[in-house]
């Protein structure tokens, strides 16, 4: 992981590397069972260098609680180590100079389960463009590892009635767990 870090560290791969102030390449376990993927940092992120550091991270810290799991027990990263403009999603070619670093990051890490968070990184892990509602809920893979796309923390603020499936995904994925230990 450090090794995949330093390439990275200065990267200029694609346009987003002007507008960044720290890189979020991720944090957490470096042998997890389980990693969550996000789409992008967004301004906090961005300014600590660390993925889902601001209100949607304090939730995911939550759901990480009712697994009964820490941040420390899991990898947390985005498909993305640069935050867009505005937030916005970011381009195709911007996920072409970036996934490649994700694909060596989970292959370190070598995790059981991939938690997807959120619409554009499940769509981009997934390779499928249906909507969320219709993915989630049920196994995926990316690159051999079974993968559950669920809700992003972000949407669950503003959408507060989807914890519920978000939690739904989340008992799919313990019950992975335990019949894989």
């Amino acid at each position: 992981m450090e090794e995949i870090h330093a390439e990275l560290d200065g990267c200029r791969r694609c346009p987003l590397c002007k507008g960044r102030s720290n890189l979020v390449f991720g944090v957490g376990n470096p042998h997890a069972r389980v990693v969550f993927v996000g789409e992008a940092p967004g301004r906090e992120e961005d300014e600590k260098g660390e993925p889902f550091v601001g209100e949607a991270g304090r939730l995911l810290d939550r759901i990480l609680f009712a697994m009964g799991l820490h941040r420390n027990d899991v990898y947390i990263c985005n498909v993305i180590k640069c935050r867009p403009p505005q937030n916005r999603d970011p381009h195709p070619e911007e996920i072409a100079a970036c996934e490649p670093y994700l694909r060596r990051q989970l292959a370190a890490i070598a995790p059981q389960v991939i938690v997807a968070l959120g619409r554009f990184a499940v769509q981009t892990l997934v390779r499928d463009q249906s909507a969320l509602g219709r993915l989630r809920g049920r196994w995926h893979e990316y690159e051999g590892i079974a993968l559950m796309p669920t809700y992003h923390p972000a949407y669950l603020l503003r959408n507060p009635a989807g914890k519920r499936e978000v939690w739904e995904d989340m008992k799919l994925v313990l019950k992975r767990l335990r019949t894989e230990s």
